[in-house]
């Protein structure tokens, strides 16, 4: 039966067992974020059938865009290692069960002690800078380290069509930016006077970024990897971390583009990588994460303003900040279901969809048509696997809403699992001191 549903079919069918089961619910369940462990399951398959088997890869998925422990493990046990880049996101990874192996370790502010803690554990670590790598080679000692150890390089190929997720522009604040003056031929000297510098980072951007942008950032990575064997006479650098950025089509539920297309661009611009010389891994996030989730709030109340109906929901900033703060950049696409979760039909009505905090700009939606919304209706917010409700800002003191693992069976049965219980009552560093 499932396997005949589209995406929006399934997502109702998963809302009704919600509402049916009590998951949602106007009094006591408002808000909530559910997450497609199937979808899950076929992405991870989708993007290990995309590279050739010849490889020798690690797919680490970014930590950032769902960093809830359940779903790493999920992940993990899909064959996905973990990029994390704090020490919270050390921490979740290891939680979740990935081996230090499997886990890269990219930020451009490692503190001291969070650099020996992970070459400690023999996590694998990408150098942001010069000084980082300073730090490196005072913590090691001479001593020769359990981790893989690299450089992120910024190969300066300019920006996509969202600036703060572009990160290989001329003054991005990642990485070596390559063309300065001098910085190859130091990076080459860096090279030379560290044996255990074996591979080379770098990550061109993600949403915004166009995948043949990327995939010149990422042949100009592997050019430098060359170039350093070559200058040293040795197969020094062994792999390369070509980190993620495959955009998502948030306009509807068609996958593309997809990792075999990605492959392609990378065919073009980086023959090198398919040679076998090299170990790669992978850093894709939004790309795995967000079509396998959603969020859904109940309407509250309705009203009019200038002509114009509004409905408040309770999702807002806490659980859709992108969107709400940056809305050009970050839209989303909102579907109208009746108080039971099946879908809500009628003619379209220009209508604002807001949220519960107190701001005027904490809005989903100006304008949008939809079916008119009515209290005690609920609204889905698809795509919202990454950076959504496993990422929630505290705006209002607002609660963490509970997540959901779902499952569907063959012949239809919805199955539920708690990844994140509700937030209740007042969080303890809000409550008053006792004197």
């Amino acid at each position: 039966m499932t396997n005949l549903l589209n995406p929006a079919e399934r997502r109702e069918h998963i809302l009704r067992a919600a509402v049916r089961q009590g998951l949602l619910d106007p009094e006591q369940a408002v808000l909530a974020g559910f997450v497609d462990l199937d979808g899950v399951a076929a992405t991870a398959r989708s993007l290990h059938r995309a590279f050739p088997d010849s490889l020798r890869l690690l797919h680490a998925f970014a930590a950032k865009a769902n960093c809830l422990v359940p779903v790493l493990a999920e992940l993990r046990s899909n064959g996905l290692g973990c990029e994390v880049a704090t020490a919270g996101e050390l921490t979740a990874a290891l939680a979740a069960g990935f081996a230090p192996d499997q886990i890269v370790f990219d930020s451009p502010a490692k503190s001291r002690a969070e650099l020996q803690w992970a070459l400690g554990l023999g996590v694998a670590v990408n150098a942001d800078n010069f000084q980082e790598l300073s730090r490196i080679d005072g913590i090691l000692a001479a001593r020769p380290p359990r981790s893989r150890i690299g450089v992120r390089v910024n190969s300066q190929v300019g920006g996509g069509a969202i600036a703060a997720m572009s990160t290989a522009t001329e003054t991005s604040k990642f990485g070596v930016p390559l063309a300065d003056e001098g910085n190859r031929q130091r990076l080459l000297r860096a090279y030379r006077d560290h044996p255990w510098l074996t591979w080379v980072h770098t990550h061109v951007g993600s949403q915004g970024c166009p995948l043949d942008l990327i995939a010149r950032g990422i042949g100009q990575a592997v050019k430098f990897a060359e170039e350093v064997n070559e200058a040293l006479g040795r197969r020094q650098v062994v792999g390369i971390d070509i980190g993620g950025g495959l955009p998502v089509n948030f306009a509807g539920d068609e996958i593309t583009p997809g990792f075999d297309t990605y492959v392609d661009h990378l065919r073009e611009h980086a023959p090198a990588l398919f040679t076998g010389r090299y170990e790669i891994v992978t850093e894709f996030g939004r790309s795995i994460m967000a079509k396998n989730g959603f969020t859904a709030a109940y309407v509250e109340y309705t009203k009019k303003a200038g002509g114009r109906p509004i409905a408040i929901t309770h999702a807002g900033v806490q659980v859709a900040t992108r969107t709400v703060f940056n809305p050009d950049a970050w839209p989303l696409r909102i579907d109208a279901h009746d108080p039971h979760g099946g879908a809500k039909h009628g003619g379209p009505v220009r209508q604002d969809i807001a949220g519960p905090a107190c701001f005027a700009g904490d809005l989903l939606a100006r304008d949008r048509a939809l079916p008119l919304l009515d209290p005690g209706d609920i609204v889905v917010l698809p795509d919202t696997g990454a950076y959504y409700f496993s990422t929630p800002f505290h705006y209002n003191s607002l609660p963490e809403p509970a997540v959901h693992g779902v499952r569907v069976s063959p012949c239809g049965q919805v199955a539920f699992e708690l990844v994140r219980p509700a937030q209740t009552g007042v969080r303890p560093e809000l409550q008053p001191a006792h004197r």
